[in-house]
């Protein structure tokens, strides 16, 4: 049986009607998730291994059965590992069903059938009795509940349920314990992800609006790769602090808890950032350590473990404050079940044993709910904004009439403060109009720039007072893009407002460029290669039927990542594959090229990483990919505010360097799918 839903086109703007089979292979959405990353991190599999082996043997030092609950065990490794390191039996309960059955296949294979049961439900639902999921609880209780926030899947309420109705009085658990460290830092880089900073045009000040400034933000955990964030960008405040533990062997609470740090500023600055990870102790005495500190803290950064599926986190402040070096501070951290927050208690109360612990953070203003922290970033780029100026002050008269096609972009007010007769904003929703007008207001330039929230194909000329369009632009970005190329929607918007514009009107920016370089990776590619023996234990993780989904070869497709998180070594020159004019409107049929790149590096090539240019006008270009040369070496720097393609060869390609290979390469637009087909294939001669 076939169904159809309905899916917005992120390219064309279209409702795109899908079909899906009622029997969806679940197995590829496994394979795009972090497991094949975790079943590669040889760190964690040995601490857990080792935690797991301690643990059985103290439970059999006092004579006892081991009956082991493993909650969340997807694909059943840490099951096995209890088992080959002396489990009587364990129950191995995994909510998702796809991934439920998986696991049964992959226990079978191993032939740990006989002594683990796969239970697929939640664990808050596990039964306990004779006529239950379980015959009798546990006394082993083994985990892997945690995100890059430790809590935010739900760890506590898990392990609180369990402890009150899965497990023995008197238990062993692995992980054994957690700890959360935080550091306070002032940094310009990691606070413009949080604020709108003041703008120079035309030696005029552009203001944020007040309700930004006063807003404590977004309350997500911002996580991401911290080892890739340079000790040079951010200034220490404090020392790394121990926030608080969790003991997982004893009752855990998922109630609201709050905990504070005291210590010294170690210099003067601006208190913005709160950067923090954490630890697991797999036995009680703390010497199997598996660590989530990020590469710098180390004497030795390269012996760091990499791994995606657990990063660091980024906490900003509700509101900037100045501390001053010798200071006595306080920072105090709070956790309801689900997440945690951060706040530097005011001066004049810190030491108050009356303080009431400050409540989550929410967004009041409502720009960080338009705006994604990359984009606070993109927006507070003055080397970017100084090239959309430039751009917009070649191409402005006094007479002009400008309409913006982009998604809570300043384009609009730059255009006003640069002379525009008439400016318009086209904006896809309530909220984002809000936003803009907010600033528009905080400049005392409310009425000068209209806003117009109405669809592309209803707009007319009466909507832009009757006039014709003299400079229409676009940054451009949209909030429902995911892959580079899904930003030539601002072509599509072009076509559609062809009847409004004047025949000489500008377009801003004239073109796009779709550029690529073939690359090795020094550690992303672990998300997708095949995992066969598990490493750090000799089992076999991935059935068949999931490891041949992760032959994304087959697929054709690319996926989103930042690349400023996952180093990479191009391998040949980059290469603008594809332009695409704007000043034509969108052709009707597809649009096909062809060539290949000769590979000038030696090196083990994982794929293809692709981005798109913005030719603003003949000589100034915005870069969503590569923002400098690649050097001798092959090191690239990527945009931090941008995703860009990535394109997973199904195995990796060994080159020699020589000049001999090249990756040959095929892409084709399809106007009417919104949609770039692309080939790839290593040849040598």
């Amino acid at each position: 049986m076939k169904t159809f839903y309905g899916r917005a086109n992120p390219t064309t703007g279209a409702l795109d009607w899908v079909e899906e089979s009622e029997e969806y292979d679940y197995h590829q959405e496994i394979a795009r998730s972090c497991y094949a990353d975790m079943l590669h991190d040889h760190d964690r599999n040995k601490k857990y291994y080792e935690g797991i082996r301690a643990a059985v043997t103290r439970v059999k030092a006092r004579g006892e059965k081991v009956i082991v609950l493993d909650i969340g065990t997807g694909t059943g490794l840490l099951s096995m590992m209890a088992v080959t390191a002396g489990a009587d039996f364990c129950y191995a309960v995994e909510v998702f069903k796809p991934m439920a059955e998986a696991a049964q296949c992959i226990v079978e294979k191993n032939g740990f059938s006989d002594k683990i049961k796969i239970i697929n439900k939640h664990s808050t639902d596990v039964t306990v009795g004779p006529d239950g999921d379980m015959q009798v609880k546990a006394n082993v209780l083994i985990t892997e509940l945690f995100d890059t926030e430790l809590i935010g899947e739900g760890a506590l309420p898990s392990y609180e349920h369990a402890h009150q109705n899965l497990m023995q009085d008197r238990c062993e658990a692995v992980p054994h314990r957690a700890t959360v460290y935080a550091q306070l830092v002032e940094s310009e880089l990691l606070w413009s992800w949080a604020q709108l900073q003041p703008v120079e045009v035309e030696g005029a000040r552009l203001v944020p609006p007040p309700a930004v400034g006063r807003c404590a933000g977004a309350h997500a955990v911002c996580d991401i790769q911290l080892s890739q964030v340079s000790p040079a960008s951010f200034t220490p405040l404090g020392p790394v602090c121990t926030m608080f533990t969790v003991d997982f062997s004893k009752p855990v609470s998922s109630a609201f808890q709050a905990h504070s740090s005291q210590f010294v500023a170690q210099s003067s600055g601006r208190a913005q950032v709160v950067l923090s990870w954490w630890d697991l102790d797999m036995d009680p005495s703390g010497s199997i350590v598996c660590t989530m500190a990020p590469s710098w803290t180390y004497q030795e950064p390269k012996m760091a473990p990499w791994r995606d599926h657990w990063m660091q986190s980024v906490y900003f402040l509700p509101v900037e404050s100045q501390v001053t070096e010798g200071e006595e501070l306080s920072l105090m951290v709070c956790h309801d079940d689900y997440s945690l927050w951060y706040s530097l208690q005011p001066r004049s109360q810190r030491g108050s044993q009356t303080e009431a612990p400050p409540s989550r953070p929410c967004c009041t203003c409502q720009a960080h709910l338009v705006w994604t922290r990359p984009r606070f970033g993109e927006l507070n780029d003055r080397r970017r904004t100084e090239s959309y100026i430039s751009a917009l002050r070649s191409v402005l008269r006094e007479d002009s009439v400008c309409l913006s096609v982009s998604d809570g972009s300043l384009l609009p007010v730059f255009a006003h403060m640069l002379g525009a007769k008439k400016v318009f904003g086209l904006e896809n929703s309530q909220m984002s109009k809000q936003v803009i007008d907010e600033v528009l207001e905080a400049n005392s330039m409310k009425g000068r720039v209209e806003l117009l929230e109405i669809r592309l194909e209803q707009l007319t000329s009466n909507d832009v007072g009757g006039e014709q369009i003299s400079v229409l632009m676009g940054e451009p970005y949209f909030s429902t893009s995911l892959l580079p190329w899904h930003s030539l929607f601002f072509w599509y918007c072009r076509t559609a407002l062809a009847g409004l514009l004047r025949p000489n009107a500008s377009i801003l920016p004239r073109a796009a460029s779709l550029h690529m370089v073939a690359v090795e990776f020094q550690d992303l590619w672990r998300i997708r290669a095949p995992c066969g023996t598990c490493e750090g234990f000799d089992v076999t993780p991935m059935d068949e039927m999931v490891q041949r989904s992760l032959d994304f070869h087959e697929s054709r497709e690319a996926e989103p990542h930042p690349l400023w998180e996952y180093p990479c070594r191009a391998l040949t020159q980059s290469t603008a594959a594809m332009t695409f004019d704007f000043t034509q409107c969108l052709p009707q049929q597809p649009i096909s090229t062809q060539g290949s790149l000769s590979f000038i590096r030696e090196g083990r090539c994982h794929g293809v990483a692709l981005w798109m240019e913005y030719h603003l006008t003949d000589d100034i270009t915005v870069s969503a990919g590569l923002t400098g040369p690649i050097n001798e070496q092959g090191d690239c720097e990527w945009s931090r505010h941008r995703k860009q393609g990535v394109y997973f060869f199904g195995s990796p390609w060994e080159i020699s360097g020589d000049g001999r290979a090249a990756v040959s390469y095929s892409f084709t637009f399809e106007p009417s799918l919104g949609d770039i087909r692309m080939d790839f294939t290593v040849t040598s001669q």
